[in-house]
């Protein structure tokens, strides 16, 4: 390691012209009380709030130990911010993000590929082909995570390995007044897809190398319906919540008014801490998760992506730091000797119901599906379209969506568009909902809104990948707004701040 960073280290230091024949002086060691060598270079890190803390602790011990200091931002929003900065030669050299949110990334070229040599063996193989697009491995893995099957085990003694088992035990269940409902749903897409794949639903196929194929859309399959008819029903009998909202499926889950729900890693610690005796088992019917995978990427328009690539094969890859980086966030590592480490029986059974999972689709195509695809659910839920109309519905739509060209778009997706008259609702590819660049470099937009309370937010591309919402916050929360009377309302939104100016009539 000491080697190669000296090379790198040189080679950075050799672009100031030192003559050849110019004799080196022997490094002058530090004197106690007097200023510390300053360092040959700086390796610059984004990462969340979770992630950054372990970072600037193996930060210091790298810059005592190599003398090149690693400065550690917490920054919202990483990728969001990642694409306009990175380009503009103002990024870091490295970042932290979920693999699903590089395509974004991979496509503008601002990623650099990334070679782990001899120790690509340390890690999962599901985890290195997650940080891979199109042959390519763009990412070095460090977590792993997926959903389980959480149950109440003050209710429930056994898990049962069917969802007719399920159902008949919620119902015995509810009657003895053990529980108000079954189950509870935490969302309408990610957060059932177990329950999807275990009927045969799925989003996107696969091509013959095994990637996934964006004109392979399986959002309206036989499978999906099935999923839907069965929720539909359980819903009518009262064994499933009509709640479609995470934090209240928690809440609900939390106080014992359900026996079953499907949550994540993420939750683990919040149930450690209260009273309930809950366990986690796989997924009745042969369910099977989404996969997702944090991990660090490398820019490409860095001037340190040797040395980046470096730091990250010899320096993160290894089990002391990789163990670091779970003690911060306990989700389980995808490096192979950490994972041997961790003994936690609750992140054991989350790795046991995640044995099928398969990696969340990494390609650009996934960003036109989630708005249609979680709709269908609410539409069942809420009586306004029959299973096979929500995700006949839906499979349309976003087969439309990826086959049009939405690059560019910015869009105004929301509770309003129907409200309008436009024949889309929370669509982020409705041609007719778009704004328009004006000379200002503001985008702009006026439509016609009847009296009402709704809801909006901001979308890029004609998809969910690149979204924001109050306080131009990337993927936050929707923004609110009431219309007194009918009339035009403009929309003025700065691609700078990501703020959205609402001019009422």
């Amino acid at each position: 390691m000491l080697i190669a960073i000296a090379l790198i280290a040189t080679l950075i230091l050799g672009a100031c012209g030192t003559p050849a024949e110019t004799p080196i002086e022997p490094e002058v060691p530090v004197v106690e009380d007097e200023p510390s060598v300053e360092t040959a270079t700086t390796l610059r890190i984004w990462a969340d709030e979770q992630r950054a803390p372990v970072l600037n602790d193996l930060g210091a011990q790298f810059q005592a130990e190599y003398n090149v200091e690693v400065v550690v931002e917490n920054i919202s929003g990483v990728r969001d911010q990642f694409l306009v900065a990175a380009p503009a030669g103002e990024g870091p050299d490295i970042i932290v993000l979920a693999h699903d949110q590089l395509p974004a990334l991979t496509e503008s070229g601002l990623i650099a590929e990334l070679d782990l040599g001899a120790k690509a063996a340390g890690f999962d193989e599901e985890s290195l082909k997650a940080f891979s697009y199109e042959g390519k491995l763009y990412g070095m893995p460090y977590a792993r995570e997926n959903l389980g099957f959480f149950y109440n085990a003050d209710v429930v003694d056994e898990v049962p390995d069917t969802w007719q088992g399920v159902y008949d035990l919620s119902r015995e269940l509810i009657d003895a007044g053990e529980v108000q409902y079954g189950m509870v749903l935490a969302g309408t897409s990610y957060d059932a897809y177990p329950w999807m794949t275990s009927q045969g639903g799925y989003v996107f196929g696969l091509d013959a190398n095994g990637d996934y194929n964006p004109m392979d859309v399986g959002v309206g399959s036989d499978g999906m319906i099935a999923f839907g008819e069965m929720a539909l029903q359980w819903l009518e009998d009262g064994i499933l919540s009509d709640n479609l909202d995470n934090t209240t499926a928690k809440s609900m889950f939390l106080n014992g008014d359900v026996a079953f729900f499907m949550n994540g890693p993420w939750e683990i610690n919040n149930l450690k801490a209260s009273d309930l005796n809950f366990g986690i088992a796989k997924f009745p019917d042969g369910g099977y998760p989404f996969l997702g995978v944090q991990g660090f990427a490398v820019n490409s328009m860095s001037e340190n992506v040797l040395l980046a690539q470096t730091f990250l094969t010899e320096y993160i890859a290894n089990e002391e730091a990789m163990m670091a980086l779970y003690e911060a966030d306990p989700r389980g590592p995808a490096y192979l000797p950490a994972a041997e480490l961790v003994d936690d029986p609750y992140l054991q059974a989350i790795a046991e119901a995640g044995e099928n999972a398969v990696p969340m689709p990494a390609i650009p195509a996934m960003g036109k599906v989630w708005g249609d695809w979680g709709n269908a659910l609410t539409f069942i839920f809420d009586g306004s379209k029959t299973p096979t109309e929500a995700y006949t519905f839906a499979q349309e739509a976003i087969v439309a969506a990826i086959a049009e060209d939405t690059t560019g778009m910015v869009n105004l997706p929301g509770s309003w568009q129907i409200a309008a008259g436009f024949e889309c609702e929370w669509d982020p590819a409705c041609a007719a909902t778009a704004m328009t660049l004006g000379d200002d470099g503001l985008y702009t937009a006026t439509f016609n809104i009847p009296a009402g309370d709704y809801e909006i937010k901001v979308a890029h591309d004609g998809g969910w990948d690149t979204n924001y919402g109050v306080d131009g916050v990337p993927g936050g929360d929707n923004i609110l707004f009431s219309v007194g009377t009918e009339g035009e309302v403009t929309f003025v939104y700065d691609p700078e701040t990501h703020l959205l100016d609402i001019q009422l009539p």
